[in-house]
C-alpha cells in the first residue's frame, strides 16, 4: 500500500471474495430486503388502520347527526296527532258559533255534547281526571295547596276544604296537580 492509500479513507481494501464470505453477504442483503418489506408492510397496514378508523369516526358523526335532526323532528311533531284530533271539537264551536240560537236548552244541549266528545276524545289518548273530593287527606304527590284556611270543622284539619282546579293523569303519571284549599 502506498501513503495515499492509507491516508485517503475513500480507498478499500479488497475484500475477500471466497464462496463463504458471498454466502454471508447474500444472507445479510435478503435480511435487509426482508427488513424492508416488513416496514412497508406494517406502514401499509397503519395506514389502512388509520383510513378504517376515519371512516368509523365519519359514520358515528353521520350516525348522531342524524339522531339528533330525528329526534328535533319528534320532539316538534309530537303534538301533532292529539291536535288533528281536536280539530272536529275545534269545528264543532265554530259551527255553535255561526248559528247562535236564543233557545238556551239547545245551547246547553250542543255545548254538553261538545264537551262530552272532547272529554272522550282525552280519554282515549290517555288523560285521566284525578278524583278529589271534600275532606280528602292533602297529598303533597297528588294536590298544590293554593292557600290554608281555618278549618270550618275540627275534623277538616290537614284535609281538603275546596277543589279549585281538578288534577290530571296522562298514562298514570300526574300531568297537572290539583289546586286545592286546605283547612289548618
Amino acid at each position: 500500500m502506498n501513503t495515499e492509500e492509507v491516508n485517503n479513507p475513500e480507498v478499500k481494501e479488497p475484500q475477500d471474495r471466497s464462496p463463504e464470505n458471498a454466502q454471508e453477504t447474500d444472507a445479510t442483503s435478503q435480511e435487509e430486503a426482508a427488513s424492508e418489506a416488513a416496514e412497508k408492510e406494517s406502514g401499509e397496514e397503519a395506514t389502512d388502520w388509520q383510513d378504517k378508523y376515519l371512516r368509523l369516526y365519519a359514520e358515528f358523526d353521520n350516525f348522531r347527526k342524524r339522531t339528533m335532526r330525528e329526534r328535533g323532528d319528534l320532539i316538534r311533531n309530537a303534538s301533532m296527532d292529539v291536535l288533528e284530533k281536536l280539530l272536529p271539537v275545534l269545528d264543532d264551536f265554530d259551527r255553535a258559533a255561526a248559528n247562535p240560537s236564543d233557545d238556551g236548552n239547545v245551547t246547553r244541549e250542543g255545548q254538553a255534547l261538545i264537551h262530552t266528545k272532547l272529554r272522550q276524545l282525552l280519554e282515549a289518548q290517555g288523560l285521566a281526571k284525578m278524583e278529589v273530593n271534600q275532606g280528602d287527606a292533602f297529598d303533597v304527590d297528588l294536590h298544590e295547596a293554593i292557600t290554608n284556611i281555618p278549618a270550618p270543622t275540627p275534623d277538616l284539619a290537614g284535609k281538603v276544604v275546596d277543589v279549585v282546579e281538578p288534577g290530571y293523569k296522562l298514562n298514570d303519571k300526574i300531568m297537572r296537580y290539583a289546586k286545592v284549599v286546605v283547612g289548618q
